[in-house]
């Protein structure tokens, strides 16, 4: 059977990486482990946008229902600053919120470093998309990303989006045996 490349939306929310006064390292870095990860074939799909609650929902809305990404990975935007909005944007366009992904996340991060109770990273589904705010850091989107990936695909399973097969060397994803 011959599958298209399941779509991956990398949304970089950043008021400065979007007017190009600093290279962004989180988009690269989620591609970096994305391509470490999976064996199935993918497809990224990058979008970098200023720290906007109004762009970022359009733009998480465009990757889910326009472009078909079965996931979209948000970087950036999920501190206490007031310009990171990327959770409320994220809570705009999701039909339903999974919260255990935020948990988990801030879990495994505060093994590292005390301010990980400062990050509002949540996760949630928009019809066969599921979306997840990671930080900015690129160590921390590994933790992160180590932390949730198990899940990521029997998620996408269970909403209707493509089968996503990992690396196992790299991550063991669970799927209940059947």
């Amino acid at each position: 059977m011959n599958r298209a490349p399941a779509k991956i939306g990398i949304l970089v929310a950043s008021d400065r990486a979007s007017r190009g006064e600093y290279e962004d390292r989180g988009g690269p870095a989620i591609e970096s482990y994305l391509r470490a990860v999976l064996s199935s074939e993918w497809e990224p799909i990058y979008r970098v946008v200023p720290d906007d609650r109004a762009r970022i929902a359009a733009t998480l809305r465009n990757l889910s229902d326009t472009m078909g990404a079965a996931l979209i990975l948000t970087t950036g935007g999920t501190g206490p600053a007031p310009r990171d909005v990327t959770p409320e944007a994220t809570t705009d366009v999701c039909d339903r919120l999974l919260s255990g992904f935020g948990e988990e996340m801030r879990r495994a991060s505060l093994k590292h470093v005390p301010t990980a109770i400062l990050s509002r990273q949540i996760a949630g589904t928009r019809g066969p998309c599921l979306i997840i705010n990671l930080p900015g850091k690129p160590a921390s989107i590994e933790t992160c990303l180590d932390a949730v990936f198990p899940a990521i695909p029997y998620c996408i399973d269970l909403i209707g989006g493509p089968r996503l097969e990992t690396n196992s060397a790299r991550c063991v994803a669970f799927r209940p045996a059947s």
